[in-house]
This record gives structure tokens, C-alpha cells and sequence, in this order.
């Protein structure tokens, strides 16, 4: 059954592009999910639009704190558990915190205030505190917090 759920998928996949080739070679990133499981299958990268840089799987490796070179601050906004932060950031390759527990810290009352006071939402990186994006685009926050509470995190 697994195999050929698989090539169902993959037949699938192949048949939405162009041409065969267009399913291991894409001139611009595809944004559907069966180009994404096309590109995890064959080790593929995605490519984003600057200033986003893709990195290579050396990202990942052991480093002096996990996979990285320091821990995650101490004082983080929203009242976020250091732990769990550091767990994720850290010593984690597949998952995040788990569904909901943005709502479980004060983010969406600082947020409220910052929006109402800059606009947006800026996030930052745990470990470097460098801002890494800034929300929400294209929406009003009311729109921003509908979509992450459906979706589990802020997005």
C-alpha cells in the first residue's frame, strides 16, 4: 500500500508540470505540497526569493551547544520557557513547540501593544537576538492571530 501511495504521488506530482523535467528542475520555487514532497523525496532544494538564503545540511551539525554555538538568551520575550526554547532551537531537527503554546505565554498582549505602537511584530532569533521577520504582512493583526491560532504558531 506505502509503495503505491507513493507512485500515485510521485505519477501525480510529475504529471502537474510541464514537462518530466520540470518536476526535477524548477526555474521558480513550486508553492504546492506534491512539489514539496517531489523535492524531500530526490533531496531537492528549494529556493526562496532574497534575501532568503537556503543552507546546506552543515547548519545542523554538532556544534559547542547542540547545533549551536551558544544557548538560547536567557530573558526571552513572551515570557518563553528557556527550555523549551533551547530544546528546540538547539537540540531539535523535526519539531517545534508544540501546537498552541504561543497562546500559553503573553505574546498576544505584547504583540498587541507593539502592533498598535510600530505597526508590526518583529521577531527575533533566540540564540543571536538578530530580528529575523517581522509580521504581519499584508493583513492587520486581527487577521495575524485568527490565522495562527488555526494554524498552531504565529505565522
Amino acid at each position: 500500500m506505502k509503495h503505491s501511495s507513493l507512485a500515485l504521488l510521485l505519477a501525480t506530482s510529475l504529471s502537474a508540470s510541464t514537462s518530466p523535467a520540470t518536476a526535477f528542475v524548477l526555474s521558480k520555487p513550486a508553492s504546492n505540497s506534491r512539489s514539496l514532497v517531489a523535492r524531500s523525496l530526490f533531496n531537492m532544494k528549494k529556493e526562496f526569493a532574497a534575501p532568503c538564503v537556503m543552507g546546506d545540511e552543515e547548519i545542523m551539525s554538532k556544534k559547542a551547544h547542540g547545533t549551536s554555538d551558544v544557548p538560547v538568551q536567557k530573558n526571552l520575550r513572551w515570557n518563553c520557557d528557556y527550555d523549551t526554547a533551547d530544546r528546540i532551537c538547539n537540540f531539535n531537527r523535526h519539531y517545534a513547540e508544540y501546537a498552541g503554546y504561543w497562546t500559553s505565554t503573553s505574546f498576544v498582549e505584547e504583540a498587541r501593544k507593539e502592533y498598535a505602537e510600530k505597526g508590526e511584530i518583529t521577531f527575533y532569533d533566540s540564540n543571536t537576538g538578530k530580528p529575523l521577520f517581522v509580521a504581519p504582512k499584508g493583513r492587520d493583526l486581527e487577521s495575524f492571530l485568527k490565522e495562527s491560532a488555526s494554524h498552531g504558531w504565529p505565522r
